[in-house]
Order: C-alpha cells, then sequence, then structure tokens
C-alpha cells in the first residue's frame, strides 16, 4: 500500500505517520510506501522499512496536486489547510489554500482516472466550522450547514466537492468534521480555538495562559489521539456502509471552559489552574459566539468512529504523550 499525507509536518499530520508507522499497515494492509508532503518538508519517520518520500509542496499552486497523485497512493489523507483565525484575518490566503488547494487536489486525482482506471480512499478532514448558530441543543446529522465564518464556508464547500467527486467516481471519498483538537502539543497557532488548548497545555508546563472568553463558553472537543483513529477509520471503513452523505461529524466531547478547568484542576491541582489570566478578546469572543457547542454524532458512532471518555482523558492523554507522564506545575 502506498500512502499520501498532505499536510504531513502538522501536529496531526505527524501524530497520524506516526501511528502508521508503529501500526506497521493500514485496514490489514502493508505500508510499503509513504509519501510525506506540506509547506515545509516533514520529517522521515524513524523505524519504518518502506520507502519515504518527503516533498515540499504548496497544494494551492498550479501543478502540485498532480505531481502529488501521479504515482497513484491508495490512500490520500488531505489535512492541509490554514486554521480559522488566520482565513478570517486574511480572506484571499484562506480562499486559495482551503478551496483552491482542495479542488486542485481532487481534480489531479479525477484527471489521473483518465489515463488508467484509479480510484483511491480520499480522506478530507472537515471541520464543524461549517455549521453556524442558531443551534439545538445537540447538532444532529440531518442539521443544514450555514457557516458563519470564511474558514467554515471553505470547509463546507470542499464537502460538496468530496461528495460530488465521490458520486461521480472519481475517488473513493470519506470527509470528516473534527472537532476542536485539545490539548494542541507546540506553541499556540493563529487558529482562534487555540486558547482551549491554551489554558490547559501552559498551565501544565508551569507557565501562564490567557483566557479571552468567559468561562461558560461551551465547545466540543477530541484529542490529538481521537483524531488519529478518526482519521485511520475513515480511510478503512466501507465506503457502501457510509452511503451517498459521505461527509460525518466525528463524536467528541462538550464541554464548557469552567469544566476544562476543573479537570485541570483534578489531574494538576489549583497550582495550575491559578496560572490562568482571564483577559477579554473581543475579536475571539465575537467568532466563538458563532460556533457549535454540542452534537448527537449518531452516524459516526454506528460507524465505529470513537471518540475520549471524559476531559481528565484528555489532559492525561496530553501528559503521557507529551510530558513523559509528568507536569511542570
Amino acid at each position: 500500500m502506498h500512502v499520501l499525507i498532505i499536510g504531513a509536518a502538522g501536529m496531526v499530520g505527524r501524530k497520524l505517520t506516526e501511528r502508521l508507522v508503529a501500526d506497521g499497515g493500514l485496514g490489514g494492509k502493508e505500508i510499503a510506501r509513504l509519501t510525506l508532503a506540506d509547506m515545509f518538508e516533514p520529517a522521515a519517520p524513524a523505524g519504518f522499512s518502506g520507502k519515504v518520500s518527503t516533498l515540499v509542496a504548496d497544494l494551492s499552486e498550479p501543478g502540485t496536486a498532480a505531481r502529488l497523485v501521479a504515482d497513484r497512493p491508495d490512500v490520500i489523507f488531505h489535512l492541509a489547510a490554514i486554521v480559522s483565525g488566520e482565513a478570517e484575518a486574511d480572506f484571499d490566503k484562506g480562499y486559495r489554500i482551503n478551496l483552491d488547494g482542495t479542488r486542485y487536489l481532487f481534480d489531479a486525482v479525477r484527471l489521473e482516472g483518465q489515463k488508467a482506471p484509479y480510484r483511491p480512499r480520499l480522506v478530507f478532514t472537515s471541520s464543524i466550522a461549517v455549521f453556524g448558530a442558531p443551534f439545538p441543543d445537540a447538532i444532529a446529522d440531518d442539521f443544514f450547514t450555514t457557516p458563519l465564518t470564511s474558514y467554515g464556508a471553505q470547509k463546507a464547500i470542499g464537502e460538496l466537492l468530496l461528495a460530488d467527486y465521490t458520486r461521480r467516481g472519481f475517488f473513493d471519498g470519506v470527509g470528516i468534521r473534527l472537532p476542536t483538537i485539545c490539548i494542541r502539543p507546540g506553541k499556540p497557532n493563529k487558529a482562534a480555538s487555540g486558547f482551549f488548548s491554551n489554558i490547559l497545555r501552559e498551565p501544565l508546563a508551569g507557565q501562564e495562559a490567557v483566557l479571552p472568553v468567559s468561562t461558560d463558553v461551551r465547545h466540543w472537543h477530541a484529542s490529538p489521539r481521537a483524531a488519529v483513529g478518526f482519521l485511520k477509520h475513515a480511510a478503512t471503513i466501507d465506503g457502501e456502509t457510509v452511503g451517498p452523505r459521505r461527509n460525518l461529524t466525528m463524536p467528541g466531547l462538550s464541554a464548557t471552559v469552567g469544566e476544562q478547568i476543573e479537570a485541570l484542576r483534578r489531574v494538576a491541582g489549583e497550582k495550575a489552574v491559578k496560572l490562568i489570566r482571564h483577559e477579554e478578546d473581543p475579536t475571539i469572543v465575537r467568532i466563538v459566539a458563532g460556533w457549535p457547542r454540542n452534537f448527537d454524532p449518531a452516524r459516526a458512532l454506528s460507524l465505529g468512529f470513537k471518540a475520549d471518555a471524559s476531559f481528565d482523558e484528555i489532559i492525561r492523554i496530553h501528559i503521557d504523550d507529551e510530558l513523559g507522564g509528568k507536569i511542570g506545575a
């Protein structure tokens, strides 16, 4: 099997690569080749016995996608995107990367299939930002997509393209609407949702964190470990079972900021909680007000996707995977 990961240098891309290498295969098939592409050259994974290609590639540049699929990978993970806050701040860049890059990839697969039969499994990472307020208490699978941000609009268009290209037989696509990933390791990024991770990650490392919204803000979360599990399952699930509605809301955990902080208190103690400083940011408050808060992901659950059990578990996953089991606070 040949697996292509676009966006492989990002956090989720790196963790997906590590998991695939550790597992040695995908869906019961051995991975003989990995192609890892991103705007910055991804690191080659240690311990992989097959062939690895690491590429610097801008998917929004015409011709790049065609080069990436020329070797006909069996599974394509499309993780590349700019995040919500950056897409809102830079309208042109958001549409160029999040929409144009996606369309170039989909068309490259379609055109490759015109040379000789080719229908790979293509996993597209969408977002719960495709939904817009007003919301019910829990968003069901039949709730309509009316995004209230440019990022959400770009992802919603990508979902429509994925469904249509799959219907036409150009590839076998599955779109997964990821919850906000928490706790994200590393430094803060430009995502408007970044504070959900910041208020936990920094205190766990003994550093101060800024909370830009009120503690009653509720949101939908999943750990990086759960996100990798979603991607793997999406790559191997039977397309006939999924049916024509190819975009799925992933299971997650609904929690308020206050509940996040209480989980931090239970796991790491009062000293960690005291490192959180409240400093309201009107821009973040406005963006977050239009985000969904809770879901009923019945389809994904029935298809075998699994989420984290509690926010305490999400915090402990970060401590185990990123901090060597030790709390810095």
